[in-house]
């Protein structure tokens, strides 16, 4: 097992790593900006490095200053966490190069897996189902662009290859705009990205956010812990997560999991991940891989009772993966609510000290969060400060424990969107279950 990691994240992500850590035995190293110095889990960390002043860029994305602080405390590991540097190929092989274990993938599938058209080209070739599209960059020549998107048929969507968090993309309906926003994305692509590769795929117009987490070791071995519903978001960013996904078949689970493991397998996948998709009626279609831990790696958790950040550990310890597809169980239903720091109307950032804090109890309910009360949230960084879990034997279950979790809760001092959530829980749609990635948004009026 590892002796010493260095967790290069914050906030609940990073107390969750530390917890895990601890459990297996192994030391603790918080790096930390200067306005981080009073975070929880730089106060139980065996050791912790100050990397620098608030801005990520001089902190938390400063990769000689991670490296540096490794190298200071005899670490032998980095966890990225999700977020800054976790989907940085960049960083895992300087990770490497420089002695350390990164647990995570190799750089190699970073960089696979974060290219959008080269994942799709890996995840055909692993019969996993795609959304049907140009199979490839877009080229320079304008009619065969317009006869591709005649082909797959209006309206489609222009997706920069390098992008990601629904960045970079663009939907067209007509011929008339079509060549005028595949130029526009190369542009907007080529200055946030670094990557001006464009490419088209068939536009969904009421598809579900389904996705599937995976664990494969360095020994050839892949399973997949079921599926996630995380349809429920607002520009792009999710707000609800839940497992399993309502509506999905036990056949369904089955066929898609078996083909992401087997995916793992082919490209030598190694450690976390999630394979995301679009789900509309009845198929599922590929989207992306994310080549780390999820923010809604709790709900499979709690349905599995398999430890995900713990099982990193071990992989990235070289162990093998100590489950065959056969052993994974799903037991009842688990949802998870982000509690943000924003207005719950204007959804405004809401930095500031709490003045009070009671975290809320009772059976089946778990917070992940790294506040308590006179903590200040930064103004630097993210919004969410914590998340909320609610586990049942059944759907509806497991929403009357969260509504009487969201009830619970008490943050005071700063504005939470806790008020927007507990709207949510009483939603007849919500409630129903298998709202699709745009109800959210028509609900709130945007």
């Amino acid at each position: 097992m590892l002796t010493k990691v260095l967790i290069a994240n914050r906030g609940e992500i990073a107390l969750r790593i530390l917890r895990a850590c601890r459990e297996l035995g192994i030391k603790t190293v918080a790096v930390h900006s200067t306005v981080d110095r009073d975070l929880k889990h730089v106060r139980l960390a065996d050791e912790s490095v100050c990397i620098g002043p608030p801005p990520s860029t001089e902190s938390y994305l400063n990769i000689p200053a991670l490296i540096s602080a490794a190298e200071v405390t005899d670490s032998v590991a980095i966890h990225p966490g999700y977020g800054f540097l976790s989907e940085n190929a960049d960083f895992a092989e300087q990770v490497e190069r420089s002695g350390f274990v990164f647990i995570g993938p190799r750089p190699d599938t970073i960089r696979l897996m974060g290219d959008k058209v080269s994942a799709i080209r890996a995840m055909k070739a692993a019969d996993v189902p795609c959304v049907p599209g140009s199979d490839g960059p877009l080229g320079e020549e304008p009619e065969e662009n317009l006869r591709l998107a005649r082909v797959i048929g209006y309206p489609v969507i222009i997706k920069a290859a390098g992008g990601g968090g629904g960045r970079g993309m663009r939907v067209v309906h007509s011929d008339a705009t079509l060549l005028n926003a595949i130029s526009l994305t190369r542009t907007e692509a080529g200055a946030a990205f670094g990557n001006s590769t464009v490419y088209m795929e068939k536009y969904l117009d009421h598809p579900r956010h389904v996705e599937f987490q995976v664990l494969a070791d360095e020994h050839g071995n892949a399973i997949h812990l079921g599926e996630r519903d995380c349809s429920m978001q607002r520009r792009h960013q999710k707000v609800i997560e839940e497992a399993p996904a309502p509506g999905i078949t036990d056949e369904q689970r089955h066929t898609i999991g078996e083909r992401c493991a087997e995916a793992c397998r082919r490209i030598g996948y190694r450690g976390a991940g999630t394979f995301e998709f679009l789900f509309q009626d009845g198929e599922f279609y590929f989207i992306e891989m994310n080549t780390r831990v999820q923010v809604e790696h709790p709900v499979t958790e709690m349905i599995t009772g398999i430890d995900i950040v713990k099982e990193q550990l071990r992989i990235a310890a070289g162990e093998t993966l100590r489950f065959r597809q056969e052993e994974v169980r799903w037991d009842g239903h688990a949802l998870e609510c982000r509690i943000n720091a924003e207005d719950p109307v204007s959804f405004m950032p809401s930095p500031g000290t709490i003045s009070m804090f009671h975290p809320p109890g009772g059976p089946g309910i778990r917070l992940d969060s790294h506040i308590y009360a006179s903590y200040m949230v930064p103004p630097n960084y993210d919004s969410m400060i914590g998340k909320l879990i609610a586990h049942g034997e059944t759907r509806e279950v497991a929403i009357g424990r969260m509504r009487n979790a969201l009830d619970e809760i008490i943050i005071e001092g700063i504005k939470t969107n806790i008020p927007l959530h507990q709207d949510l829980m009483r939603d007849a749609n919500f409630v129903k279950g298998g709202t699709d990635i745009h109800y959210l948004e028509k609900k709130l009026g945007l």
